[in-house]
């Protein structure tokens, strides 16, 4: 693959609740060229800080496989489900290099809201980042694709996800997801919350909320004028959710 530096340089543990990453991270097989994944970064702090060598991690909105190449450099077990089989057939290429100690990576066509492959508390950490509702529409009409529900329809859908994220983790363990906000007719669309109450609805702790700053927004260009124009901010953020499992939530 001509990989020619395997660790970003220079890493530190994020340490408080404001993330920021201007330059998005292009070490390993890493690159921006599917619209919307995260920076490595991300995964890379949370697989640290809430998983161990060996664990198995679960990203059930695989994408464009950042977390899969995270959770294999650092030795970490990873679930990578997709609904979308040409994501997954990037996150084969992604993940296709070897690295000695490195951790196993199973892809799988799946659904986030029916993960009945997964044997119920077998996951020790789950880290993903799903759509935004239908603000980047990532296939083409596939069936259960959530990029393709609108916000109210999005968050329905949801509920699933989070009860299956319920069901297959290990107690005492975590669950990270990034989430983002929209507009409609000029004013937010707080998704964000939205989806942090849902998984609290099914029983989550809810630990850390994280900000998350954005970089190269490819639509800011477009956007920038129109703020002016029509007198509304640009959204530059995002939430880094971090819900914990805790016995209680286990035997409801």
């Amino acid at each position: 693959m001509g990989i020619k530096k395997w660790e970003p340089d220079n890493f530190e543990l994020e340490m408080n609740t404001v993330w920021s990453f201007p330059q998005r991270g292009n070490w390993a097989t890493h690159d921006a060229k599917y619209r919307g994944n995260w920076s490595p970064y991300i995964p890379r702090n949370l697989l640290l800080r809430y998983s161990t060598e060996g664990d198995l991690v679960l990203d059930q909105f695989a994408g464009g496989g950042t977390t899969l190449v995270e959770a294999k450099l650092l030795n970490r077990n990873i679930i990578g489900v997709d609904i979308n089989p040409q994501a997954l057939e990037r996150c084969r290429e992604k993940t296709a290099f070897e690295w000695e100690c490195g951790g196993q990576v199973y892809i799988k066509q799946g659904d986030a809201r029916d993960l009945n492959f997964i044997p119920d508390e077998s996951i020790d950490f789950i880290c993903t980042h799903p759509p935004y509702a239908d603000i980047i529409k990532y296939s083409d009409g596939i069936e259960g694709d959530l990029s393709g529900y609108g916000v109210k329809d999005f968050l329905e859908q949801m509920k699933s996800v989070a009860t299956e994220c319920s069901r297959v983790l290990k107690c005492g363990k975590f669950c990270a997801i990034l989430m983002g906000d929209t507009r409609r007719k000029g004013c937010v669309v707080s998704m964000s919350f939205d989806v942090m109450k849902i998984f609290e609805g099914v029983g989550f702790t809810l630990k850390e909320i994280i900000i998350k700053e954005q970089h190269n927004c490819k639509a800011t260009g477009f956007w920038k004028p129109n703020s002016v124009k029509h007198n509304f901010l640009l959204l530059a953020h995002e939430y880094l959710f971090v819900f914990e499992k805790r016995e209680k939530q286990a035997r409801t």
